[in-house]
């Protein structure tokens, strides 16, 4: 790519035409862009005017009707109405569009980059409702969100409703009354550079994403994708864990004491501290030493086992005095109201949630009208909230906890998101959380809202923090000094209302004192205890959703707006599972981002990334243009489509899906999921190993490795058949081990004659280890033909199968209460239960929960950890969620399984296609009936044929 210091040099390539003459004299007004002419004014009066009001949400659409009253009507375009062509829309292209080179690509790169925009799936028939709303009005107020999405939403509003009345863009960060009906008396025109910034970062991502995942699919796996930030955010997080892979724990010695004073009156009287050096020489920390274990820096005393105990040994019983006292002020100003970022990151620190909940539940809340909007870089108050704030500071803790001016926040983030403000209650007075009317999830977010908005203009918190250092003489003359630290807060200001939380779970919160004794530089001391302890250095944590975001912004890369989102893509396309809160990265994800870094580097590069985010707030800005940018980046010199020619023959699958362990010992990505394979100096096989899911990479060293090796996994013989004389095998399956019959070369295994081999699965109580050939043979009678109902003749048979044991009479299942019933059930005991009423479920009776979490806070319904057919979830009677891969249900939290809950309930149930198809047939059905209809009539008379000529010349769009 023509890259000068790593920005692009705006150079368009042979062959691409560049902006046309039309564009560039569109460029300078922001409205007149193509599609979207503004229609002249309504000659009808004010109070006469039908008005209808597009916004994205149902919910927004019920919210803002209450507001606005007769005459305006309020329809939700739910989300994106138009978008460029997927698998399921490519027929809705024209027959042009589809004979084009780039119709599979949806963006014409010889034209300008021209999207094929379509209409998106399932949208076909609200469109058609919001055309007839549309003749049915005399002025159309687009109100989608004041953000690039919701300007490119109501331009393709615009493109498809194609509206012959005047039409306009109503904005508003909050929705109360007064800011809606401001909004009224504010209307403006779509913001130009704001569509093509939007369609700018759309098509790059189209032009990344399908030029790029071929590649992954071909040499790496099927349903493998790259993304613009999807990709770097993937390689962030796989980064990490190859720091801890490579990471060596250092192990160290210190000495831990408690110094009491004597004197009863004292509160307190005794304190707690950690040697800090001996004979001047400072006690090494975790901090003093590197990744590879080793100490990293000099002068530094490494004390051990030995050494440490032999100190403790010389100190004990040994006199101590204070040696020195350093106070200090204490001051802490509170923390700027929340944006987007800094809500997700506190949201899942205090309350548990992840992104997408935080974010599903902030709309909720944005909404109903309890907050402003939610996608905001942005940490500025308007005058209006910050008196509404110092309002119920003065009302709530007193004129003593406001200061004498307001506190002003400026964003401190490169090309902030457009004209909003900070995340904040909505309305000119906040209601507080215990009136607001809330409950579950809600509650609790908008309280945290709440506390964040007023406590920034609450006064700062101050106290005093105080370092005394201890010193002693052991008895070799060795001189030790021990360090303690306090805090002691005299006024607790804006920590009355809101403390930050950490990322570190050990942390001490900032609104806790650390009190010390009173004592005097001189003052001797007694060590009430003392003695050695040891320590390892640990290896880098692992991201959490709320570290990665702030990881993603501090690197500039993304939008905040949009992290949720690739969080969430990630773990879906299985390249991140979580581990409690953690973020782990699977195998596959270490294949997929070592071929981007090898053979697209520039893609996944942080700082390039971070350039593409900003040159595209650029062209929001309207410094730069879309055309010239997509060309540079897609048809430059080493641009996007020069890189990916040639590279399916350059790339090495194997070597790809590759990972050196240990000496001839190699981890590889397969068809089937990860496995070990040892190999010979020549490279020949000699064992292979399945790798368990949930599986954690830093945890598969070689002696990890050899062990799964040393599993047996081949062929277990045990015996011959004496009925038939083959021969009787175990084995490791797919699905877990099995007994199965080796058919001898003879007989035909193709073919209308062929012989299939009986299988029959171990109980969970077997091991291959320890299975005879009585038992195998057992195991291959089944199913077991119990005896025969005596009023039906049919046939019962007794079977294990994928939800456990069970009888079976036809197409009449009941289940067994163990496997071990399989071969003992009699004839009789089989007919008992099928006497018995059929109890429908899944297993007949129910089984006892694995684990209760109490109560759900949003429907008050018991939450339980239950064992499913596809492994254990949670429920709450309603919402079903699995537990995630590497998660145990011992190790999960309440607060995790109520987050997993309340993540699925917020997706939604999934949408399944036969319904779809049903409806279709239905639509089918009902334009026949249509057509039938409108036949008879044109039979029928000449005036209502007329008639129905004049209506379809009146719609042209339907």
């Amino acid at each position: 790519m023509a890259w000068v210091g790593r920005r692009p040099t705006w150079v368009i390539p042979p062959g691409c035409t560049g902006v046309s003459r039309a564009r560039r004299k569109r460029r300078p007004g922001r409205r007149n862009r193509k599609d979207a002419t503004t229609v002249p004014p309504s000659s009808k009066s004010g109070s006469d005017l039908r008005r209808l009001v597009i916004v994205e949400s149902p919910a927004k659409a019920k919210t803002i009707a209450g507001y606005l009253g007769p005459g305006y009507t309020v329809e939700a375009s739910i989300g994106h109405i138009r978008d460029l062509p997927s698998k399921e829309t490519r027929d809705k292209l024209t027959d042009e569009q589809r004979s084009s080179p780039w119709a599979n690509l949806g963006v014409d790169v010889d034209h300008d980059f021209q999207p094929f925009y379509v209409i998106s799936e399932g949208k076909d028939a609200h469109i058609a409702k919001l055309r007839k709303l549309v003749r049915e009005s005399d002025e159309l107020l687009l109100a989608t969100d004041e953000d690039r999405e919701g300007e490119a939403i109501a331009q393709h509003l615009v493109a498809a409703l194609k509206p012959k009345i005047p039409y306009r863009r109503m904005v508003f960060h909050e929705i109360t009354k007064d800011a809606i009906q401001g909004a009224l008396h504010d209307l403006r025109d779509i913001n130009g550079e704001l569509v093509e910034a939007q369609e700018a970062r759309r098509v790059l991502d189209r032009l990344y994403g399908f030029e790029v995942s071929p590649v992954l699919w071909r040499k790496i796996a099927g349903g493998t994708s790259a993304g613009r930030v999807q990709s770097v955010t993937t390689r962030l997080v796989v980064e990490r864990e190859r720091e801890r892979i490579a990471f060596k724990p250092a192990a160290y010695w210190d000495l831990t004491a408690v110094f009491d004073t004597d004197k009863p009156t004292d509160d307190p009287r005794t304190m707690g501290a950690r040697l800090l050096s001996v004979d001047g020489a400072r006690v090494a920390q975790g901090r003093d030493f590197g990744s590879d274990g080793q100490l990293n820096r000099d002068g530094v005393l490494h004390l051990d086992a030995e050494a440490a105990a032999a100190l403790a040994a010389g100190l004990n019983g040994q006199p101590f005095t204070v040696a020195s006292i350093d106070r200090k002020p204490y001051r802490r100003s509170p923390s700027a109201p929340f944006r987007t970022t800094t809500l997700q990151q506190e949201a899942g620190r205090k309350l548990g949630f992840s992104t997408q909940r935080t974010m599903s539940v902030a709309q909720k809340l944005y909404e109903n009208g309890f907050i402003t909007y939610m996608r905001t870089d942005s940490v500025t108050l308007s005058e209006t909230a910050i008196n509404a704030a110092r309002s119920q500071v003065r009302e709530l803790y007193g004129a003593d906890f406001l200061p004498e001016k307001a506190r002003t926040y400026a964003s401190k983030v490169k090309n902030a998101q457009e004209a909003h403000e900070a995340i904040r209650p909505s309305g000119n007075t906040f209601r507080t959380p215990a009136k607001a009317g809330l409950t579950g999830d809600e509650f609790r977010l908008y309280e945290l809202i709440w506390k964040r908005t007023v406590a920034s203009q609450m006064k700062d918190a101050t106290g005093s923090s105080v370092s005394i250092k201890v010193a002693g003489t052991s008895t070799d003359g060795r001189r030790a000094e021990f360090s303690a630290s306090g805090k002691v807060i005299t006024f607790h200001g804006f920590m009355k209302a809101y403390v930050e939380g950490s990322d570190d779970p050990d942390a001490q919160l900032d609104d806790q004192d650390r009190r010390l004794p009173d004592v005097a530089e001189g003052q001797s001391l007694r060590a009430a205890e003392l003695s050695a302890e040891d320590h390892s250095t640990k290896p880098p944590a692992r991201y959490t959703e709320a570290s990665l975001i702030e990881e993603l912004e501090k690197r500039e890369i993304g939008r905040p707006s949009t992290y949720a989102t690739f969080i969430s893509t990630i773990q879906d396309r299985g390249y991140v599972f979580k581990k409690g809160t953690a973020l782990v990265p699977t195998f596959l994800a270490f294949s997929v981002v070592g071929l981007l870094e090898k053979h697209f580097g520039d893609l996944v590069d942080y700082e390039f990334t971070a350039h593409m985010e900003e040159d595209l707030d650029r062209i929001a800005r309207g410094e730069a243009e879309r055309v010239p940018y997509l060309a540079n980046f897609y048809l430059g010199d080493g641009g996007l489509k020069e890189q990916i020619a040639g590279k399916l023959n350059e790339i090495d699958a194997r070597e790809t899906n590759t990972f050196a362990i240990g000496e001839n010992i190699a981890l590889r990505n397969g068809k089937y999921g990860p496995y070990i394979e040892k190999y010979d100096d020549e490279g020949n096989s000699l064992a292979r190993a399945n790798v368990p899911e949930g599986t954690l990479p830093d945890e598969l060293t070689v002696e990890a490795a050899e062990e799964l090796l040393a599993r047996p996994s081949g062929d277990f013989e045990l015996g011959v058949d004496p009925e038939t004389g083959y021969r009787i095998i175990g084995r490791n399956g797919r699905f877990g081990p099995y007994v199965t019959e080796v058919l001898p070369d003879d007989v035909p295994k193709t073919g209308k004659n062929a012989v299939k081999p009986r299988i029959s699965s171990l109980f969970k109580t077997m091991d291959l280890e320890t299975i005879d050939l009585a038992t195998a043979l057992r195991l291959l009678t089944l199913p077991r033909v119990v005896g025969k109902d005596p009023e039906s003749g049919e046939e019962i048979t007794a079977q294990d199968g994928r939800y456990g044991p069970y009888l079976k009479k036809g197409t009449d299942s009941r289940s067994l209460s163990s496997q071990e019933q399989i071969f003992d059930i009699t004839l009789d005991e089989a007919l008992a239960i099928y006497a018995q009423p059929k109890q429908f479920g899944r297993r007949g009776s129910a089984k006892p929960p694995l684990r209760e979490f109490g109560l759900d806070p949003t429907n008050e319904k018991p939450v339980v950890a239950k064992e499913g057919r596809f492994g254990p979830y949670i429920t709450d009677g309603e919402t079903n969620v699995t537990v995630p891969r590497g998660t145990t249900v011992e190790e999960l939290t309440v607060e995790q399984a109520l987050n997993l809950l309340a993540e699925k309930r917020a997706k939604g149930p999934a949408v399944k296609k036969t319904a779809k198809k049903t409806a279709a047939k239905k639509t089918a059905a009902k334009k026949t009936a249509t057509a039938k209809k409108t036949t008879a009539a044109k039979k029928t008379t000449e005036k209502k044929t007329a008639t129905a000529k004049k209506t379809a010349a009146d719609n042209p769009a339907e």
